[in-house]
C-alpha cells in the first residue's frame, strides 16, 4: 500500500484532502500541520518521508493572507518557496512524487480570455512572487512533480469568501461588493478529489495544471448566489474595485483554462454553483 503525506492539512484543502481520502482506501495517508512537521526544516522532512515511506507528498501548506504579506515577506517566502524547495530536493532523493497546489496570483489578471499554463506569468504582488517562486524551485528539484494552480478557494472547513458573505448578509441590511473582478468560484472539495484523481492515476504525468471549478462570475454575482441558495434577504450592490480600496492589487480577470487537466487525467469538473450548493448545504 502507498503511502501520501499530506502538508497543511489544518487548512481549507486539507481538510478536504481528509474527507477525499475515505473514498480512496487503498491509499495509506499521514496527515500533517506545522506542529507535527515543520516543512521549512528539510532535515525534519527527509527523516519524516524516510520513517514512514512515503510515496506522494501533496503539499497544501501556504502562505495565503495577500495583503498581510506586503509587510511579512521573509516568511512569506519561507513557506511558499523555501520550504517548496525543501519538498522538492528531499522527493527527488527519495523518489516520491510531488502535488503542489499554486495560484492564479501568479498571473496579473489583465487577460481577457481564459489562463492557459503555458502564458507568461507576470505576479504583482508579494503574495504571487512568492508563490511563482515555489513553482519554480519545485520545477528545478524534482522532475516527478505535478503542480496545480487553482483560484477563489473556499470550502465549510476555515475562513474564507463563502463564510464570510453569508454571516454579513446575515448582520446587514446591504452589502457593497466589486463586480469588476472576474473568476470561477471553487470549492476546496473539488479541488481534493482532482488531486487525488491526479495521485491515483495509472500515468503520473508531471507539469503544470490548472483547476478551478466550471463557470464565471464578479464577487458581486457569486455574493448574490450565495445568497439566493442560502435563503439570505440582503441588498447587495454593486461597487467598482477602486470604490473599495485593498492594500494589494486583486487579479481583475482570475478565470483559468482546465483542458489540460481534463484532457490528461480525465477528470470531470462540476459547475460553481452546483458545488456551492452542496457546501452550503453542509454549512447550514
Amino acid at each position: 500500500m502507498k503511502t501520501i503525506l499530506i502538508t497543511g492539512s489544518k487548512g481549507q484543502l486539507g481538510n478536504e484532502m481528509q474527507q477525499a481520502a475515505v473514498r480512496y482506501p487503498q491509499f495509506n495517508y499521514i496527515f500533517t500541520d506545522v506542529d507535527e512537521l515543520d516543512i521549512c526544516d528539510k532535515t525534519a522532512l527527509d527523516a519524516f518521508v524516510k520513517a514512514n515511506s512515503v510515496n506522494f507528498i501533496v503539499n497544501c501548506a501556504a502562505y495565503t493572507a495577500v495583503d498581510k504579506a506586503e509587510d511579512d515577506v521573509k516568511l512569506c517566502y519561507k513557506i511558499n518557496s523555501d520550504a517548496v524547495r525543501n519538498i522538492g530536493e528531499v522527493a527527488d532523493s527519495n523518489g516520491i512524487k510531488v502535488v503542489h497546489v499554486s495560484t492564479d496570483y501568479v498571473f496579473d489578471g489583465t487577460n481577457h480570455i481564459p489562463y492557459t499554463e503555458i502564458q507568461e506569468v507576470s505576479p504583482a504582488t508579494v503574495y504571487g512572487k512568492s508563490k511563482f517562486a515555489g513553482e519554480l524551485a519545485l520545477l528545478e528539484s524534482c522532475k516527478d512533480s505535478v503542480i496545480i494552480r487553482t483560484a477563489w478557494l473556499y470550502s465549510s472547513f476555515g475562513n474564507n469568501f463563502v463564510k464570510t458573505m453569508m454571516k454579513l448578509g446575515s448582520e446587514r441590511d446591504t452589502l457593497n461588493v466589486v463586480f469588476d473582478q472576474v473568476g470561477s468560484p471553487t470549492y476546496a472539495a473539488d479541488l481534493a478529489e482532482a488531486i487525488m484523481k491526479v495521485v491515483s492515476a495509472e500515468n503520473f504525468v508531471a507539469g503544470i495544471y490548472h483547476f478551478s471549478d466550471e463557470g464565471v462570475c464578479s464577487w458581486y454575482d457569486f455574493t448574490k448566489t450565495i445568497h439566493k441558495i442560502a435563503g439570505i434577504s440582503c441588498n447587495v450592490q454593486p461597487i467598482e474595485s477602486k470604490d473599495f480600496p485593498a492594500r494589494t492589487p486583486r487579479p481583475h480577470y482570475s478565470v483559468l483554462n482546465k483542458a489540460k487537466i481534463k484532457s490528461t487525467y480525465g477528470i470531470t469538473i462540476p459547475h460553481w454553483e452546483e458545488s456551492l450548493e452542496k457546501c452550503i448545504k453542509i454549512l447550514q
